[in-house]
């Protein structure tokens, strides 16, 4: 049987995704789906690039020579294996000089990590598979903190207690949109920043940040801390290594986020 990765493989402008993850956008994309190990997609708009089918890479975009990253991407793809092993946790950070010009291109420079006290978060250069979120969209996460919210979701459970991932990993490119689309309609950067942390400072690139609801509450709401899930967190949370990182007046400026934990080991 053949072995489905559980690795998101990612480089400054190219995820590697697991086929089995994605679903397929014309009857070709199926095909070669049905096929692959992994595909590579482009971290800007999310287009599939190419398939590694049985260790043959086929194109899926004219020129793919020419796509930018992709030799990076080619590099990582031959230096990961297609499903982490056991004592596999150490992933390194990722170059942040691309970011870096994103943000002064939006205006955004060094004095926001003055003012809030936020560092410039790198992403890691892999995530495992920890499941699946609210959305049945796949759960990324560093390793230590995929086996850290699996173990405490299951011991919840087991006190009759649901946790629902909302959301977990985010790479820069998807905060970058979130920031260029609103831009788009007409909202300064003081506007979006008053309800959206600056791309790059966000607990969720570092892989170890997960976004926590329970069924029958709404995603991200401050009512979220009258839960039963909540109360579990308040009292357990910690020693599976996981922290609330924004209570009621933290010094980041940050609105109160009972959902938001972050693993820390």
């Amino acid at each position: 049987m053949r072995v489905r990765p559980r690795l998101l493989v990612n480089t400054p402008t190219i995820e590697l995704w697991p086929a089995w993850l994605l679903r397929a956008r014309a009857n070709r994309d199926a095909r070669l789906l049905a096929r692959a190990r992994y595909v590579l997609r482009r971290k800007h708009g999310g287009r599939y690039l190419a398939a590694e089918c049985d260790g043959a890479l086929v194109p899926m975009v004219p020129e793919l020579a020419r796509e930018p990253g992709i030799a990076d991407a080619l590099r990582a793809l031959a230096a990961h294996p297609p499903h982490a092993r056991p004592g596999m946790d150490t992933a390194r950070p990722l170059p942040v000089d691309r970011l870096r010009e994103r943000l002064h291109a939006l205006g955004l420079d060094e004095s926001y990590a003055e003012r809030t006290g936020l560092p410039l978060v790198p992403e890691p250069d892999w995530l495992q598979l920890a499941g699946f979120d609210r959305y049945c969209r796949p759960l990324w996460l560093l390793a230590r903190a995929a086996r850290a919210w699996n173990a405490m979701q299951a011991a919840a459970l087991r006190e009759g207690v649901v946790l629902e991932a909302i959301s977990g990993w985010r790479s820069h490119d998807y905060q970058l949109g979130i920031f260029e689309r609103k831009r788009a309609r007409g909202l300064s950067v003081a506007e979006i920043l008053a309800v959206n942390a600056a791309p790059g400072y966000s607990e969720h690139h570092s892989g170890r940040a997960l976004d926590i609801g329970t069924p029958d509450e709404p995603p991200a709401e401050e009512s979220f801390e009258r839960t039963d899930a909540f109360a579990w967190l308040r009292g357990n949370a910690h020693a599976f290594g996981f922290v609330m990182s924004y209570p009621r007046d933290n010094p980041h400026g940050i609105v109160y986020e009972p959902w938001h934990w972050c693993h820390r080991g």
